[in-house]
């Protein structure tokens, strides 16, 4: 109750800040140039959910709020360069001949025209280019950027944060807590998840042999899990709703995967038992269905964390656009949208839960239908099942 009361706290406060300092940053800037600029949704909500050189958490009027993360750059004609993020002045200054695309200059300098000759577009926001001498992005130099980005940065706190708390735990058990004696503090939390995903999971999936598996599929459980709370925090990165996150997760889920198959798997799959006429169908579709499971798990977890995250940050959105129609209306809205965010917000909670489940439960499905023997096998065990 008490951890429900303070994330429906923290989003509250949350968005009253933002509301508070994008109104005063508004005001300013029509008090200097006169002309209110655009709010452009699309382009706040990507920025959030993107990855970047740095944590962003509010702005102080001209002045935003952030933590410098390190930037590690190479490119052919100049070599390896490191220093902080800091130094670009968010995207303002240029440092060691490269430039970051902010916003700002991108519009400024009018860089969406440039294209390629298939129309494709040159230069990115947020994305690290070389400059020539007058401070001009050079799209012909190639720029390879090894960077601590936020993503990388919050993978990283996770990995800490994971084998933390799991060999906490262990050296917990290795004294005889919880073995000759009641678990005791984190101890005491932790072991009922593990009881849960161990008898909800691994057995009812993997039958005698889910021990052998249980070791990755409460990793994984508890390294989503942990990702999608922390990436609840505002200021923080979604890396779960990162593609290329839930997309490593997906292959090596699939590669378990087809380290658990046998022979009776891919006898199915080469020679399914169908009549001759249809095989060369079926077998086309078996084959699709290999890569069908892993993609089922990289769109499922991604999909679901980015859009409570974008329904979120469109309802306080929602909250500027009636602002820029009337003050008034702005104001008397926004308390509804608030409600509306923290609703929404308690909602991503339990979703951060069930999501890391069925990532762990799906996986624990794949695995074993790869260990399943043939089907006269499992037609007998059914027989003597019903007889039973």
């Amino acid at each position: 109750m008490f951890l429900k009361s303070s994330k429906s706290l923290l989003v509250a406060v949350f968005s009253v800040v933002m509301m508070f300092f994008l109104n005063v940053s508004n005001a300013q800037e029509g008090t200097e140039k006169k002309v209110p600029k655009k709010l452009d949704p699309a382009k706040i909500i990507m920025e959030h959910v993107g990855d970047g050189h740095e944590f962003h958490f509010t702005t102080f009027g001209k002045h935003p709020v952030t933590i410098p993360l390190p930037v590690f750059l190479y490119s052919p004609d100049k070599g390896f360069s490191v220093f902080m993020s800091s130094a670009f002045d968010h995207g303002h200054e240029v440092h060691d001949g490269y430039r970051l695309l902010d916003e700002e200059y991108f519009e400024e300098h009018k860089l969406a025209e440039v294209k390629t000759a298939k129309g494709a577009p040159v230069f990115a926001v947020g994305k690290v280019y070389r400059v020539d001498e007058s401070g001009v992005p050079d799209a012909k130099v190639k720029v390879f950027d090894f960077s601590m980005t936020r993503n990388v940065v919050q993978v990283l706190i996770s990995l800490i944060l994971l084998v933390w708390i799991m060999t906490g735990v262990a050296k917990q058990y290795k004294s005889g807590k919880g073995v000759t004696s009641a678990p005791s503090g984190f101890q005491n939390a932790v072991e009922p998840v593990i009881t849960f995903v161990r008898d909800e999971v691994g057995k009812p999936n993997l039958g005698p042999k889910y021990e052998k598996y249980m070791p990755y599929l409460l990793t994984v459980f508890f390294f989503i899990l942990i990702n999608n709370l922390i990436g609840m925090i505002p200021g923080t990165a979604n890396v779960t709703g990162n593609i290329a996150f839930t997309a490593v997760l997906g292959i090596i889920s699939f590669i378990v995967i087809l380290f658990s198959s046998n022979k009776h798997y891919w006898g199915h799959i080469i020679n399914p038992p169908v009549p001759g006429a249809i095989k060369f169908i079926m077998v086309p579709i078996e084959i699709m269905g290999l890569f069908t499971k892993p993609f089922a798990l990289i769109i499922r977890l991604f999909a679901n964390m980015i859009s409570g995250h974008i329904i979120i940050l469109s309802f306080i959105i929602l909250i500027f656009i009636f602002g820029a129609m009337s003050t008034g209306l702005g104001w008397g809205t926004s308390p509804l949208f608030v409600l509306f965010s923290v609703f929404i917000y308690l909602l991503e909670v339990l979703v951060a839960f069930i999501q890391a489940f069925i990532f762990a439960n799906l996986t624990a499905v794949f695995i074993g239908q790869a260990m399943e023997g043939s089907h006269e096998h499992h037609a007998d065990v059914h027989d003597d099942a019903v007889l039973v």
